[in-house]
């Protein structure tokens, strides 16, 4: 990622956080996110080209802070794509998901992301994640309407939900950025951690 565009990330990440923040703190006692719960840390999810830079460079920094765990983050990328390639539902070389494969829906559901320290239930890429683990835990609204973690707003009425939405017009900071990273990288469309980490 070079230094301007990294720069903009930066603030897209600081800007989302915010709202993240903001959302949590609306969500009040209907939010059980926390270090260990690692719900959203399992299954397979779609990454944008944007999230794969940002893991990359993530992981190059763990390489400078910790190479031990840089290892094991490579190590666990490497043997989920052993495992998840059979039946990828895209093209397995690049990781480029196709989200229209009538496999995607149920596949890898129980998959762990390799930035997840199974030991710890913490995210070993925390800093560098993407922007859907960003986002997970509060209300958000999508074309389908609004989404929360099964684990939070359990027994909520609509209008405690709603009161907690999160804030999502940084999306088209965020949709200009993937498409020059899109461009930078030479790959499009959606791809998983895995292939984020080791496909560079």
């Amino acid at each position: 990622m070079n230094t301007a565009w990294k720069s903009q990330d930066h603030h897209l990440v600081q800007i989302i956080d915010a709202a993240s923040a903001d959302a949590a703190r609306r969500s009040g006692h209907w939010l059980h996110c926390r270090l260990g719960c690692t719900q959203c840390c399992i299954g397979i999810f779609s990454i944008t080209q944007l999230d794969a830079a940002r893991l990359h460079d993530g992981i190059a920094a763990l390489d400078s802070e910790d190479p031990a765990k840089a290892d094991a983050v490579r190590r666990r990328a490497a043997d989920s794509i052993q495992r998840l390639t059979p039946g990828f539902p895209g093209n397995a070389v690049t990781g480029q998901l196709d989200e229209s494969d009538p496999r995607y829906e149920d596949f890898a559901n129980d998959e762990p992301c390799p930035a997840l320290d199974p030991a710890t239930g913490a995210c070993d890429l925390y800093a560098a994640r993407p922007v859907t683990c960003r986002v997970f835990g509060p209300p958000v609204r999508d074309e389908n309407g609004i989404g929360v973690c099964e684990l939070n707003f359990d027994g909520a009425r609509e209008v405690e939900i709603l009161a907690a939405e999160l804030d999502t017009s940084w999306s088209p900071l965020e949709t200009a950025l993937n498409v020059e990273a899109e461009s930078q990288s030479g790959r499009s469309g959606a791809t998983t951690v895995a292939w984020a980490l080791l496909n560079r």
